[in-house]
């Protein structure tokens, strides 16, 4: 028996963990970028880790995957909010908006769904 092969993207997911993934990955080229741009930055690392991280459980149908998405999805909500509402920083409107839709993707029916009967 051969052993199971890793895959990036998983094209047989329901269309809301196909974008999930797609944006996960977007979210670690970015935090990729801001970590050489905008200076080494331990909260960044972890961003692109767990970003990374979620995408390839997501894509290989391990439900570690979406919980550490969930969650990793949920704390760049709530550590936008923070930035925006305590520093009146509206910069990050876009990055809250963003991580607001990688949530409520993960966390649609279709995606709850597909998770608890097939993912192990």
């Amino acid at each position: 028996m051969y052993p199971q092969q890793r895959q990036w993207f998983n094209k047989s997911l329901p269309q809301t963990l196909q974008s999930a993934v797609i944006l996960f990955y977007i979210n670690a080229a970015f935090s990729l970028l801001d970590f050489f741009v905008g200076g080494a930055s331990l909260i960044v690392l972890l961003g692109l880790v767990l970003s990374v991280g979620a995408a390839l459980g997501i894509a290989n149908e391990r439900k570690w995957g979406y919980v550490l998405g969930v969650v990793t999805a949920g704390l760049l909500v709530v550590l936008y909010l923070y930035l925006m509402l305590a520093f009146h920083s509206f910069g990050v409107v876009l990055d809250l908006l963003f991580a607001g839709v990688l949530l409520a993707l993960l966390l649609h029916p279709q995606s709850r769904n597909h998770e608890r009967i097939w993912f192990h």
